[in-house]
């Protein structure tokens, strides 16, 4: 327990220190001090809340229900700008195009409009409910539900709202990686059950799924939901280019620049710079402002968090965290998914309270 515990500080003490020797690529004040409070916030947090729940282990169940509760009003928010509000209700508490942009369309498509409920965008919108229907999932098939019919209701609820939230949303990595999360759920839950013929009935379905996704392929709700290409026009520059464009300029980046180019070289905190810098690739981003150092590290310390979480998988909460970790680290190869300041401090924070429990696999050294 003492060695899981100075491996994991040891590691965020030196993310870090990394930090701090990145300075010296000096980007400016506030892209600086900007960029030191993007990348290392939700890591404090975590270290946070994993020390506070080591002290005071009854305050877990507290941090759990206000967790719940949040989800309620986030995704509750969301079906009603879903069904009832209007899609730009959110520019009379301060949203616009100056800040937060209330809404978003699909290629400019205003049939396919993408809403945000009260997070910064549908992108963090559907990563969020992914965790949410992740986090049920574990708590059905560990039997964390049954039999309190009051915790049954809420899980129904909760898991309509986000399934409708991640709809809305129209994120297509965030749809990917909530198959992903869900997937893994219930193979490492339900694995003692699942015999040779239901995994050749569900590989059938799913090539028939992608055969069917392919003949229609030149449908509007292909074309505009799943390609993100609107055929009667649409914005000039294409989502897609731009995942690819960016993709080989952060990649081209990385190799030339092995030490990084500062804090705040990259992302939000970059544009208050002379040369500011878009890069929709988490590891990509990293590797950009703390170079190859800064991304074996971090590497190192969410591999860390997965594995400690993988060995307590029998514990719900463990089982859920380790899910959508995996899910989020894949939309982390489309987009900066620890920048969103709601996903990142979410999952970590679920990931400490996780680790926090009593519940070990088989596997787990004393």
């Amino acid at each position: 327990m003492h060695q899981s515990v100075s491996d994991l500080v040891q590691l965020i003490l030196l993310y870090a220190v990394i930090h701090i020797i990145c300075l010296l690529f000096w980007n400016g004040f506030e892209a600086s001090v900007a960029g030191m409070f993007i990348d290392l916030r939700y890591i404090l947090y975590f270290a946070l809340v994993y020390a506070t729940l080591k002290l005071f282990p009854q305050y877990r169940q507290y941090f759990i229900r206000v967790g719940f509760a949040g989800a309620v009003v986030v995704l509750l928010f969301a079906v009603l700008q879903v069904f009832v509000l209007p899609h730009d209700i959110l520019r009379h508490i301060g949203y616009s195009a100056q800040t937060i942009t209330p809404y978003l369309t699909v290629d400019l498509n205003y049939d396919f409009v993408r809403i945000n409920s009260t997070l910064r965008g549908p992108n963090p919108l559907g990563a969020y409910a992914g965790i949410v229907l992740a986090i049920i999932a574990a708590a059905v098939v560990r039997g964390k539900l049954t039999p309190d019919k009051k915790r049954i209701g809420i899980a129904l609820l909760l898991t309509l709202a986000a399934a409708v939230a991640l709809w809305a949303s129209y994120s297509r990595s965030a749809a990917g990686a909530a198959v992903i999360m869900i997937a893994i759920v219930l193979v490492i839950g339900l694995h003692h059950l699942l015999s040779r013929r239901v995994w050749i009935v569900s590989a059938i379905v799913a090539f028939a799924l992608l055969g069917g996704l392919f003949a229609i392929r030149d449908s509007s709700f292909v074309s505009n939901v799943i390609l993100h290409e609107n055929p009667n026009g649409g914005s000039v520059e294409k989502s897609n280019d731009g995942h690819v464009d960016s993709l080989y300029d952060g990649t081209a980046r990385m190799v030339r620049q092995p030490f990084g180019a500062g804090i705040g070289s990259t992302g939000s905190a970059s544009l208050g710079t002379d040369q500011p810098l878009i890069i929709e690739n988490q590891y990509l981003f990293i590797a950009h402002e703390t170079g190859w150092a800064g991304l074996a590290v971090f590497v190192g310390l969410f591999g860390l968090i997965l594995r400690r979480l993988w060995y307590r998988r029998s514990d719900w909460l463990a089982l859920g965290a380790f899910a959508s970790g995996i899910g989020l680290a894949a939309i982390g190869l489309l987009l900066p998914v620890w920048v969103d300041d709601t996903v990142s401090v979410i999952w970590w924070g679920l990931a400490a309270v996780a680790l926090t429990g009593g519940v070990y696999g088989k596997r787990t050294r004393k």
